[in-house]
């Protein structure tokens, strides 16, 4: 898969795995629409963007807005999915530090 990413002068390995994430997740979005049985053009629709905006999507590109990646998830059946996959309590160490999830007052 080409590079999609600009990986600044010294951004070493972590740029990388950065791009490497992000086409993987590409891939996961078009293999649920294949899973579906839908077409780029349906995903597309019920998402309300352009074919081109999901070929982006699937194929990496990082420059898709976070809103158009949500709005394909949501088409897809999985936004819901991926909210509770990055809840902290969803974690051994985010149940166990649950106390810094509460903002404290700015005094």
């Amino acid at each position: 898969m080409a590079a999609m990413l600009v990986i600044e002068k010294g951004a070493g390995m972590a740029g990388y795995r950065i791009e490497r994430q992000i086409a993987s997740f590409g891939e996961h979005v078009r293999g649920w629409r294949m899973v579906l049985g839908l077409t780029a053009q349906q995903v597309a629709e019920r998402a309300d963007i352009t074919r081109d905006t999901l070929r982006k999507i699937e194929t990496g590109n990082p420059s898709v807005s976070f809103g158009n990646v949500a709005q394909v998830l949501r088409a897809l059946g999985v936004l819901d999915q991926a909210v509770e996959a990055i809840d902290p309590l969803n974690s051994d160490i985010g149940r166990l530090r649950a106390g810094s999830l509460v903002k404290k007052r700015a005094r």
